[in-house]
């Protein structure tokens, strides 16, 4: 169990707060406990990083106000209510008023680590969201998330920033796993609709009579959930596979932006996945609608034209899964930097992703190489250089700035380990990381 997970018990009874919290302290929660739910009620905010177990019967506010108290704050908080014996019904009642569940005395302490901990896998799930929540509608950490200074992404980030701030309808193009849909979060997120809906709908998941029906509403009006014209009114309707909308889903969809009118009051990000060589979503879509939701567009560029971003992403991903499985991330040697540079990469980001991973996994056995991976895929994915290739000076530039990114990480920004370590001066270490855009601040 993280220790970040708490646990605030309330218990006027000095002995029964002190023993809950002793066993819920054994079982590896981090217990914080409370005399009344006056003085809980000072450190339980909306965000509280845990779990409430309270009595129900107290002084003062007893646990069917504290409980109406916290649900008013956050209505997401578990809270485990122990009751005494005959107090099932009001129990009942808590639970009926957004209680987690309830605990009758004598209770088996077994009994509540269970609930503890499965009120607290709740807990992390909401927490989780919400964060993730905030950084989807953060467009500065949006843009942090598309990593990469290579010509291709300076294009990009400039693009989602001009286009981000206006009002019609956007197309975006690329190829698969190229992160079109963070794309288009960070569209909503850097524009004037940040704060608003934000609906994305993956066309292809549906049949045509299901689609219609969730993007516009059943003809039986019997849905509990709104379409997603109407949830999305007013702010962003991301529409994922495009070019499966039927001719009838089409019809509907440009009846619906001619009656928006122009600024239209709900934005259209459409995304298209065709892969197929000499066909574009242009082919597939009829014409009018097309030039509506083309209306302005971006193209995300493919991997293999992304240049050095490769070994930065590719160190990056590598961090990530290593800290996940607890282990090292493996070092990459100037031969296997040269390879990720040359590999075509298909799948594009979402296969360097892969290929970290299985990187990370294989380095924690200790056995085999980045390029034995490499040679181990398809044929496609062997290490032979692209019709994109480029001078020795630019391989030996990536691999020194993916070499300097990677031991500042490793150092925390300290100047002097780096130098120590790369046996480098002072100077010319400034100078390099001034060169590759490298800033200490990013490492500290």
């Amino acid at each position: 169990m993280p220790s970040a997970m708490k646990i605030a018990i309330i218990d006027d009874e000095r002995d029964m707060r002190q023993s809950i919290s002793q066993w819920l302290a054994l079982s590896g929660y981090d217990t914080e406990a409370f005399a009344s739910a006056e003085e809980a009620l000072k450190v339980l905010g909306p965000d509280y990083p845990g779990i409430v177990v309270t009595d129900i019967k107290m002084p003062g506010m007893d646990g069917m106000q504290f409980l109406k108290k916290l649900m008013g704050t956050d209505s997401s908080l578990p809270v485990i209510m122990i009751t005494g014996h005959g107090d099932v019904p009001m129990a009942v009642e808590a639970m009926r008023l957004g209680a987690f569940d309830f605990l009758e005395k004598p209770f088996n302490p077994d009994r509540m680590t269970q609930l503890a901990k499965k009120a607290a896998n709740a807990r992390r799930m909401t927490l989780d969201a919400r964060a993730l929540r905030r950084e989807l509608s953060d467009g500065g950490q949006l843009m942090k998330k598309l990593i990469g200074h290579s010509p291709a992404m300076e294009r990009l980030k400039e693009d989602i920033l001009d286009l981000g701030q206006a009002d019609n309808h956007v197309l975006i193009e690329g190829e698969t796993g190229t992160g079109k849909t963070l794309v288009a979060h960070a569209l909503h997120a850097v524009g004037a609709r940040a704060g608003r809906k934000f609906v994305l709908l993956a066309c292809k998941a549906f049949d045509e009579d299901a689609l219609i029906a969730r993007l516009f509403g059943p003809s039986d009006n019997a849905a509990t959930q709104l379409p997603a014209v109407e949830e999305a009114r007013g702010g962003t309707l991301v529409l994922e596979d495009v070019e499966a909308l039927s001719e009838a889903t089409q019809a509907r969809l440009l009846s619906f932006i001619d009656a928006e009118g122009t600024p239209p009051e709900t934005r259209i990000i459409a995304i298209s996945n065709i892969q197929e060589q000499n066909r574009t979503c242009e082919d597939v879509l009829r014409p009018d609608l097309f030039f509506r939701l083309a209306s302005l567009r971006i193209t995300v560029p493919p991997l293999r034209q992304r240049g050095e971003d490769i070994l930065t992403l590719f160190a990056r991903f590598c961090e990530q899964f290593a800290e996940d499985y607890g282990c090292e991330a493996p070092q990459v040697s100037a031969q296997e930097a040269a390879q990720l540079l040359q590999a075509p990469w298909p799948g594009n980001v979402r296969q360097l992703v892969n290929m970290a991973e299985r990187a990370v996994l294989q380095a924690r056995r200790g056995s085999g190489t980045i390029t034995s991976l490499m040679m181990s895929d398809h044929q496609e994915m062997q290490p032979v250089m692209t019709t994109e290739g480029k001078p020795l000076k630019e391989y030996v530039e990536a691999f020194e700035r993916m070499l300097i990114d990677n031991t500042m990480r490793r150092h925390k920004g300290s100047i002097a380990a780096v130098m120590e370590e790369l046996c480098l001066p002072r100077r010319t270490l400034n100078e390099k990381m001034a060169k590759y855009g490298l800033q200490r601040s990013d490492y500290l």
